[in-house]
């Protein structure tokens, strides 16, 4: 799997550097940059091409919306994702963020499991297996689309990260959440709470492995009955 470029956009150093900590504990990801300014952010995306820029809104020079009309009017460049990562909480700059192309906006502060969540929405869509990919049903586009709306899902978690821990399940025949993560590219703690989806709604089982030394593993298998069935499970509603 590749790593995830990522440009990290924020005129404070120390928050910076906390969220460049976050993105390196992911895994999936590599911090290849970082800018203070509006100006700066806008020509470190044109120099170093990264997949996925987490950008301040308040900053010097210009603001982040400012830096993100720039990036999406220049067809010259190859568009990064971009996660709005601000203390902004008016509507009126989460619906310019979402506007101007935004992937998610995240509050300051947050968690790197918070960070780590949204990733893992970028990362998924970029992993959805090839066979799935010639065909997609609506729904399918929905998710990838509308990553937000997540019909029939518990809060937090995605179809399109579903769809990638539930193909890397139904590849590995049988596994622990670490194992997963390893496969997909995602974070631990996304894939266990993704599995443990599965688990409950039935697409998947779940059995205790005391061979290993300390606390029972827990590991996951795709459901017999679900072998033939559709990549994404919803829990059935209550």
């Amino acid at each position: 799997m590749n790593v995830l470029r990522v440009l990290i956009v924020d005129d404070v150093p120390a928050v910076a550097s906390l969220h460049a900590r976050f993105v390196d504990a992911h895994g999936g990801c590599q911090v290849v940059g970082t800018a203070a300014t509006g100006p700066e952010a806008v020509r470190l995306v044109r120099d170093l091409a990264p997949d996925l820029v987490l950008l301040d809104v308040f900053l010097p020079g210009f603001t982040g919306l400012e830096a993100l009309r720039v990036l999406r009017s220049d067809g010259t460049i190859v568009q990064p994702e971009v996660i709005a990562v601000t203390a902004a909480r008016d509507v009126d700059t989460v619906r310019a963020a979402r506007m101007r192309g935004a992937r998610h906006y995240l509050v300051k502060p947050f968690t790197a499991d918070d960070l780590h969540a949204r990733i893992d929405d970028v990362l998924a869509e970029r992993r959805v297996p090839q066979s799935v990919r010639p065909g997609l049903d609506q729904d399918s586009v929905d998710a990838l689309m509308r990553p937000g709306a997540r019909r029939q899902l518990p809060k937090g978690l995605s179809a399109p990260t579903l769809l990638v821990v539930r193909s890397a399940l139904a590849e590995a025949g049988e596994a622990s959440a670490a194992e997963i993560a390893d496969l997909a590219g995602l974070s631990r703690v996304s894939c266990r709470r993704y599995l443990e989806h599965l688990a409950d709604s039935g697409t998947a089982t779940r059995s205790l492995d005391y061979g290993t030394a300390g606390r029972p593993r827990t590991r996951y298998r795709i459901a017999a009955e679900s072998r033939c069935s559709g990549p994404v499970a919803a829990s059935p509603q209550r």
